[in-house]
């Protein structure tokens, strides 16, 4: 029943569902890109309601706190302690997404790399280090406002780094944000 209400939901919006899904998806991290609106969060909640599949997300930890968390939570969010690190006081980002996808059989973990809505010309990469350590395909997760259509577009199993990132910023250097002012595919790999 939920996936209908979300693809109703989606055509409502004068949307539709890229179905590029891969079969048998139970780990992996998923790029949320681009990043420029609060709108791209919740066309990326229809999209997966459809698929069926249950994701989490990372979001900085004063999201996860009470009245956000009232929404947060229940969506999939993961806080994330964006503090600076003090003599190893706490686990980096990397080592705390890899030590949960070695905890969960099944993990769908969504990524902003941007790591904000204004524009960035470097992306964070920790959602590439998170995917070679912890042994998982990196799946590009999309909301295209040019073409009103949203999910995942393409699969890339991380190699190297530059051939990785390469293949990544051209898939998005295709993709049309809601506003174009404030995205940038990044180039500095």
């Amino acid at each position: 029943m939920y996936r209908k209400i979300c693809l109703f939901l989606l055509k409502l919006s004068g949307w539709k569902l890229d179905t590029n899904l891969p079969k048998d998806i139970h780990k992996c991290i998923v790029i949320a890109a681009p990043h420029t609106s609060n709108w791209d969060f919740w066309y990326m909640i229809l999209a997966f309601g459809v698929y069926g599949l249950k994701i989490r997300f990372t979001v900085k930890k004063e999201w996860m706190r009470f009245p956000f968390s009232l929404i947060m939570k229940p969506f999939g969010g993961i806080a994330i302690d964006r503090t600076p690190r003090k003599d190893g006081n706490r686990p980096s980002f990397v080592e705390a997404m890899t030590q949960l996808f070695n905890n969960h059989p099944e993990l769908i973990i969504v990524i902003t790399p941007e790591g904000t809505r204004s524009k960035r010309t470097e992306w964070k990469t920790g959602f590439y280090h998170v995917a070679t350590s912890a042994q998982v395909p990196i799946l590009l997760g999309y909301v295209d406002y040019g073409k009103k259509i949203a999910g995942i577009g393409k699969t890339v199993i991380p190699t190297n780094y530059p051939a990785t990132m390469k293949e990544i910023m051209d898939f998005y250097s295709t993709i049309t944000p809601k506003h174009p002012h404030l995205f940038s595919v990044d180039t500095n790999y």
